[in-house]
Order: structure tokens, then C-alpha cells, then sequence
């Protein structure tokens, strides 16, 4: 890696470690928070880098790209999947990683279910909460939450951990903490019905431009990727 390279990346995480203490140490509810690397377009050296230096979480979008990276990536200490999971694609993820974090239907439920039987495994995931009701978006509606939660529970081979959630784009920093805060009410909810047998439930939510609002409303596990990074191009339709 260059060391133009590296520094910038090591400059960013540092900012970003500092704000996200910050906004610890001034929400009410406490509780540690994990900083999760979204790599996306990312290559596995620099991956690599800033994941020593975060903790070791990062999250892929896509399947392709997730699997190109996998053996170089496979140990860094959690693998996530944070994008939309199509059921045809889901033999492809688990097993390979820790945890999904884009549970969004019966459908895809009933498949993480089916292929885990197979293997002999059960994979955690985190049930998508669309926080904004936008329809361009997945995820479930926060009013159809808790009887997602009930219907679920029949599956075996699955573990629903907690909740992620994708706030609408907001104009104002300070605007995404309304959503956030909802979110954080519907945690506080599915957990006491749940996930009262999950020692630390997980809550994601936040990304590079709205971290520090998520945290302050009760995140657990945040998302950012330009923030440490940089801007990068991203493509729009997932390759097969």
C-alpha cells in the first residue's frame, strides 16, 4: 500500500474512533459500539489495513464481489453481508459469513433457513426495518415488525440477533436522528419479546454522513465506508 494511501485511511479512522467516543459518552443508554468497515469496491490490502485498526467487522454488498475477495478477507474477524440478498444467491453467503444483515422477507427467511439445514449450521441475522416506508427500499414495515418477528420464530436453522435500518436521506444531520430514534423504540420492543435469549442484541444503523446521530439514538453497530476510504464509483446494477 502507498503511504499516501495508508495515511489517509489511518487519519480517517482516527477521526472517526474520536466522534464516535463522543457521541457515546453523551447518549443516556450507554453500551459499547462496533464500527463496521462497508467495503464496497474496496480492494483486500486496504480492507485489510483499516480493519487491524477498527476492530475487525466489515460488511459486503454483493455477492460477486464478496466471493472475489473471500479468501483474502475470510479471517479478518467478522464478515458481514449488509445488501439486498436474493434468494437465488443465498447458497453463495452463508456459511461464509457471520452474520446477514438484510432479512427482509418470509422468502429469504425460509431459504437462509433451508440452505442452513443443509449444512448443518445456524446464521444469525438481523431483520431490516424500513424505517423511512420508502418504496424504493427493502426491509419490513415498522408496524409489520413484531408479527415478522413472531412469524420467523418457526424457523430452526435461523437467529434473528437484532435490527438494521437504512434511514431516508435527510437534508440535515440533525433530521435522521427522528428516525433513528423509531428505530431504536422498535428495538426496545422486539428485544423484550425476542431476543430476551441474545446476551447483546445488535442494532445497525448509521453510515458515513449520519453515525454519530445513529449512536446517539442507541446504535450498537455502525456502517461506514467513505468515511474511511474516501468517495468511491460504485455501479449500479449487481453483476451476475
Amino acid at each position: 500500500m502507498e503511504q499516501e494511501r495508508a495515511l489517509l485511511i489511518e487519519n480517517n479512522i482516527k477521526e472517526i474512533v474520536e466522534r464516535v467516543e463522543a457521541a457515546k459518552a453523551a447518549r443516556p443508554m450507554g453500551g459499547d459500539v462496533k464500527i463496521l468497515l462497508a467495503t464496497k469496491t474496496v480492494c483486500p490490502e486496504d480492507i485489510l489495513y483499516a480493519a487491524e485498526r477498527t476492530g475487525g467487522v466489515i460488511g459486503e454488498n454483493r455477492v460477486p464481489e464478496l466471493l472475489s475477495k473471500y479468501e483474502e478477507i475470510k479471517d479478518v474477524g467478522e464478515v458481514h453481508f449488509i445488501g439486498h440478498l436474493q434468494t437465488n444467491k443465498v447458497k453463495s453467503v452463508v456459511g461464509k459469513v457471520d452474520l446477514i444483515e438484510s432479512l427482509d422477507s418470509l422468502r429469504l427467511a425460509a431459504e437462509i433457513d433451508r440452505v442452513s439445514g443443509n449444512l448443518g449450521i445456524v446464521s444469525d441475522v438481523l431483520v431490516e426495518i424500513n424505517i423511512g416506508e420508502e418504496e424504493a427500499k427493502g426491509g419490513i414495515m415498522p408496524s409489520e415488525a413484531e408479527d415478522f418477528f413472531e412469524k420467523i420464530s418457526v424457523f430452526k436453522n435461523i437467529r434473528p440477533v437484532g435490527i438494521m435500518t437504512m434511514a431516508p436521506k435527510c437534508e440535515e444531520k440533525s433530521e435522521y436522528r427522528r428516525y433513528f430514534r423509531k428505530t431504536y423504540e422498535i428495538f426496545l420492543d422486539i428485544s423484550k419479546k425476542y431476543l430476551y435469549n441474545i446476551i447483546e442484541p445488535v442494532l445497525s444503523m448509521g453510515m458515513s454522513d449520519s453515525y454519530e446521530e445513529a449512536i446517539l439514538e442507541g446504535a450498537n453497530l455502525i456502517r461506514v465506508g467513505s468515511a474511511v476510504f474516501g468517495q468511491r464509483t460504485y455501479v449500479t446494477s449487481e453483476s451476475k
